[in-house]
């Protein structure tokens, strides 16, 4: 895992980069003028905003003993800093300072003694998972210039995939770590819920954010979670850490384990290749470590539609009485979700939601009755198009919403007959909803795969599993509730047996 390029950012994982500095090899202030260097003539397009001045002042009195002492590191936009810009990646709070840094950060800066260098791209909120926003414009993939990162913690993969930075801060949401991680090669791990603080000022609904890395190697993410895990006031949420987990690797004996492979969780629908592809990485896995495969059937309900109608909740209450007069200033995929939530959901729809959500639960835990691991893919398929504004082919109805002025008052005209009749037959729109699932099975493919252990609440790791048509995809693994050590060492068993290229400069060229 050593750099071979002096002059570039370190190719390696930032552990190593750590041992380059305790032994004198490389300086924190070398590292940082590659980086600077690196970000300046990429065109990845992954950095929202820079703090040169910071960071040189943070690489010269950097403490190499800490754990990412002097390592320059990316902090996804949607994460407070105080002092630096603060915009959700959106044009309605372009002119916003954070007046405040999220306990998160504070730890890796404190804790950690990282370098930080500047805010990675994001989709707008967080609430895509594309690499597209109207302030940031267009993030690529490393890995195929003209492929997406994915989202919401694109800029971040694209970063740390793309050789820039060692090491970047995502959050998880529905999948916003697992998802770039997939699509740019990387490690992604989203933890058991709460098991790093979000505080201060984090909304509580719908209890399924998580806040994390994207990360080279097993032990960056390992140590992360010595440096970031643990209780926080601010976060009643959070959970004890044992602490002792980048110490911990390989100590978990994985022979005998149960393990069910599912490519399509969720009901999924995958891309040509993708299983196969995840079923070759999955049975070497199993062989590898003597895993026992269990031929089981996991068919938790698909609760993307619904999960995305309760979330515009949260920003409603972010945009304030902003909106509905900066709807004009939004991305017309966030623009339109509010308008189709504000019609569409009601109590009805909510307890439709909370059922399903039982539902889901009750499935997970009845599946983890039987198995320690579930093996799913992480994306339906490969990167698609960097400039696409949804995932995939899903985008049929969206784009007709928004191919012309008509066509977005048509549709403000028909929500506002469904909001009318709503006080009529209030189970409509849930009613909707659950047709549109069906009908439209694209407009909620994507989540399916990532958004049930959001839900659920349980750990969740996205491993390089190779490529398909030369780009990467992700093997997921899940596992219960707590036990994140165990998918520690299932991705390091991964690494070990099958290891990837640390960034995407490294990966063999495919012809």
């Amino acid at each position: 895992m050593d750099d071979v390029h002096g002059d570039a950012p370190w190719s390696g994982d930032a552990c190593s980069l750590v041992d380059a500095f305790r032994s004198g090899a490389r300086s924190p202030v070398e590292e940082l003028e590659a980086t600077l260097a690196a970000i300046e003539a990429s065109d990845l397009n992954c950095f929202a905003s820079l703090d040169p001045d910071r960071a040189w002042e943070a690489a010269t009195r950097a403490d190499v003993s800490l754990p990412f002492g002097g390592v320059p590191t990316a902090i996804k936009e949607l994460e407070p800093v105080a002092g630096w810009p603060w915009t959700e990646a959106t044009l309605v709070y372009r002119d916003r300072v954070a007046p405040y840094t999220s306990h998160h950060i504070e730890r890796l800066l404190a804790r950690g003694g990282i370098v930080p260098v500047g805010q990675t791209t994001a989709s707008e909120f967080g609430g895509l998972n594309v690499s597209v926003t109207k302030i940031n414009g267009v993030t690529h993939n490393p890995w195929r210039h003209g492929r997406t990162a994915g989202g919401s913690s694109g800029g971040s993969a694209a970063a740390v995939s793309g050789g820039l930075v060692s090491l970047a801060t995502g959050g998880d949401g529905g999948g916003s770590i697992r998802i770039p991680a997939g699509y740019a090669g990387l490690l992604g791990m989203k933890g058991t819920f709460g098991r790093i603080p979000r505080g201060p000022h984090a909304f509580m609904r719908p209890n399924t954010v998580v806040v994390g890395n994207l990360s080279r190697s097993v032990r960056d993410a390992a140590r992360y979670y010595d440096v970031c895990a643990g209780l926080h006031p601010y976060d009643p949420s959070t959970i004890p850490s044992a602490g002792g987990w980048e110490v911990g690797l390989g100590s978990h004996d994985l022979a005998g384990r149960r393990v069910a492979i599912v490519p399509g969780l969720g009901g999924a629908t995958l891309d040509p290749g993708v299983e196969s592809q995840l079923r070759s990485e999955a049975e070497a896995l199993v062989a590898a470590t003597g895993m026992t495969l269990v031929d089981l059937k996991v068919e938790p309900p698909n609760v993307t539609a619904q999960w995305m109608m309760g979330n515009a909740a949260t920003l409603l209450a972010d945009l304030g009485s902003n909106w509905p007069r900066c709807a004009s200033e939004l991305t017309d995929e966030v623009a339109l979700g509010i308008r189709l939530a504000q019609s569409m959901y009601n109590l009805n729809t909510a307890a439709a939601a909370e059922e399903l959500r039982i539902q889901a639960n009750e499935a997970m835990a009845e599946a983890f009755d039987q198995v320690d691991f579930i093996i799913a893919a992480t994306n339906p398929g490969p990167a698609f198009a960097a400039d696409a504004t949804t995932s995939g082919d899903q985008s049929s109805f969206v784009e007709w919403a928004m191919t012309s002025d008509a066509a977005s008052y048509a549709l403000r005209a028909v929500l506002f007959g469904v909001r009318a009749a709503t006080t009529i037959v209030p189970q409509l729109p849930s009613l909707l909803i659950a047709q549109a699932a069906r009908r439209v099975p694209d407009l909620v493919n994507m989540g399916a795969l990532t958004i049930i252990s959001n839900l659920y609440g349980n750990p969740a790791v996205s491993i390089p599993a190779g490529t398909v048509r030369g780009l990467p995809v992700g093997m997921q693994v899940l596992g219960r509730h707590h036990e994140d050590a165990l998918l520690f060492d299932v991705a390091l068993a991964v690494e070990r047996h099958r290891p990837w290229p640390l960034v995407a400069a490294d990966a063999p060229v495919e012809r």
